[in-house]
């Protein structure tokens, strides 16, 4: 029998986040383990009047058809460059994607040479930024999701069920009405950035980090189910230049299939000009090199998902867990007014539940993870 949740999950994404509108045409990006949840959504974007394109086997692009480790074991130089036609015609003229998370191996990449994943990354830069300015103009929709796998529940270190039952409380597809929910994160988030409108200056105090950095003429967004599922988060990009300090970030970063734990970074005039990691430094150093834009902010923000209360090393999920800050090295979202454009954008996520505090403008606003105004 198919899972319900699974059905409310996929209702909610086309009719909250997507709000998928007749004659759109909607991509559906999952591997096959999340045959069930694309079947679901299927259904709901031909209800809402889509026009639904499923790509069964791919979670994501640059597209690999769920082939990815072979095409970066095998592929030339050229075909590494190469730019498929479906992701051209996808992400500049469609109106809608989801894109589920659904892998059966999380660690496929592990083995591939970051050089060959920047060659790749570089390839997709400018489709990547017609994808970004096109989610600003509102021309396109989407949805980052997740389908529970054992692979993915393994990572989380707990079992599937387990896994499935935190996923789903986590999207409250739980709750009788899903979209109410999200609704009221909505308008509790809105307060936060209202608040912090028109605002300047920021200074980052606690045990992992000592920031200042300016936000002067750079808006808030609120995260609330629109882009992402689960959602719960504020976040806006620093001035590039204005970020200094140092931060160390308490949580494994992941990127490529690669943990790499530890990181620190110290910034001078927004540039990244010290990095390290206790565990796979030189990964770490290779990705900051992929471009100028690598080494500058394009994101902070806060997680403020009570429903995620656990790291699971799945940052769709880490990256809202309540009491925590992350940041972006790489490519911010225009939408924040972020000028930084770069190949990568890799979040990593610092607690700060254990004293960290957050001063704007001299006001105490945040306290060990509970907002103060």
């Amino acid at each position: 029998m198919p899972d319900p949740r699974t059905a409310r999950l996929a209702q909610v994404m086309v009719t909250y986040c997507l709000d998928v509108q007749p004659g759109q045409r909607i991509a559906l990006y999952g591997s096959s383990e999340a045959e069930p949840m694309l079947r679901a959504l299927y259904r709901e974007v031909l209800r809402a009047g889509g026009y639904p394109y499923p790509f069964l086997g791919y979670e994501v692009y640059p597209s690999y058809g769920g082939f990815d480790d072979i095409f970066f074991k095998e592929a030339s130089e050229d075909q590494l460059k190469y730019v498929f036609e479906t992701d051209r015609m996808v992400n500049s003229s469609f109106e809608g994607i989801v894109f589920l998370r659904s892998s059966r191996n999380t660690r496929s990449l592990a083995g591939i040479p970051p050089e060959r994943q920047r060659i790749r990354n570089a390839a997709y830069a400018d489709l990547r930024k017609t994808y970004l300015e096109r989610t600003f103009q509102g021309s396109l929709r989407w949805v980052h999701g997740l389908y529970p796998t054992q692979a993915l529940a393994q990572e989380a270190e707990v079992d599937l069920e387990s896994f499935e039952e935190f996923s789903y409380r986590a999207c409250r597809v739980d709750q009788p009405d899903a979209v109410e929910a999200w609704k009221a994160v909505h308008d509790r988030q809105e307060k936060l950035v209202n608040w912090l409108a028109k605002r300047q200056q920021v200074r980052v105090l606690g045990p992992n980090v000592d920031l200042s950095f300016s936000i002067q003429g750079r808006p808030f967004y609120n995260s609330s189910g629109k882009y992402n599922m689960p959602d719960g988060e504020i976040f806006t990009a620093p001035v590039e230049e204005s970020v200094n300090g140092w931060v160390r970030f308490s949580y494994p970063a992941v990127e490529y299939g690669t943990l790499v734990e530890g990181v620190e970074l110290r910034f001078d005039q927004g540039r990244i000009v010290e990095a390290k990691a206790t565990k796979n430094q030189a990964f770490l150093q290779k990705i900051l090199d992929t471009d100028v834009g690598a080494r500058y902010l394009g994101e902070w923000a806060l997680g403020i998902n009570e429903k995620i209360d656990t790291f699971s090393k799945d940052i769709l999920f880490d990256e809202k867990m309540d009491g925590t800050m992350h940041m972006a090295v790489g490519a911010g979202y225009p939408q924040t007014g972020s000028r930084n454009q770069s190949a990568i954008h890799w979040d990593m996520i610092t607690d700060m539940t254990d004293g960290g505090q957050i001063f704007v403008d001299g006001e105490l606003f945040y306290d060990s993870g509970k907002f103060k105004i």
